[in-house]
């Protein structure tokens, strides 16, 4: 296994031990979101390292163009779903229905693609799925930050609609782009 691949898997290990800061309240708030948004920041930069890795020590390999898209949707859906239960947080609230079409829009993909694979294709993510994943990821870091401020519930809600309007907008684009994947062969 390449370290790319080691990258990504641990990006996988850090969402089960953000799962367990965020509800395992052995912590006030306070303190739980600081030690939440570290790990989650942590978890986010791998993301970015495994990329520039494979890419620069020609790296890429089948299973990272799989894990590495799958690695950032269990941190994001896994966070999203946290910051969901735990309630209002200083950033403001996340709208389950926000989390519910994301949701949708990452299961709808997850089947394009293996679709994609069934057909001996693997799909990597584009440059706007890309950009939809840094958007989400800084609306969860916003709300993870534990500081009472307009200015950061202003930023927190600006990036949650842009995070949505991209979520879709990258959605419509996966089902256009790989249209052929629905093809019956014959």
């Amino acid at each position: 296994m390449n370290l790319a691949n080691k990258l990504t898997l641990s990006r996988v290990l850090l969402v089960f031990v953000f799962i367990f800061v965020m509800w395992s309240h052995l912590w006030d708030l306070k303190t739980t979101l600081w030690v939440a948004l570290i790990l989650f920041s942590v978890a986010s930069i791998t993301d970015f390292l495994d990329g520039y890795v494979a890419r620069k020590y020609n790296l890429i390999t089948n299973l990272g163009k799989f894990m590495d898209p799958l690695a950032d949707k269990m941190l994001v859906m896994a966070a999203m779903i946290a910051i969901v239960d735990r309630g209002p947080l200083p950033a403001g609230v996340l709208p389950a229905w926000i989390v519910v079409l994301i949701l949708i829009r990452e299961f709808a993909v997850s089947g394009i693609r293996l679709l994609a694979a069934n057909q001996n294709t693997v799909i990597a993510a584009s440059p706007l799925a890309k950009f939809k994943t840094v958007t989400q990821m800084v609306m969860i870091i916003l709300f993870l930050l534990p500081i009472e401020s307009s200015f950061l519930q202003i930023s927190t809600m600006i990036f949650m609609y842009l995070a949505l309007v991209l979520t879709v907008l990258s959605g419509i684009q996966y089902v256009i782009v790989n249209k052929e994947v629905f093809k019956d062969e014959k």
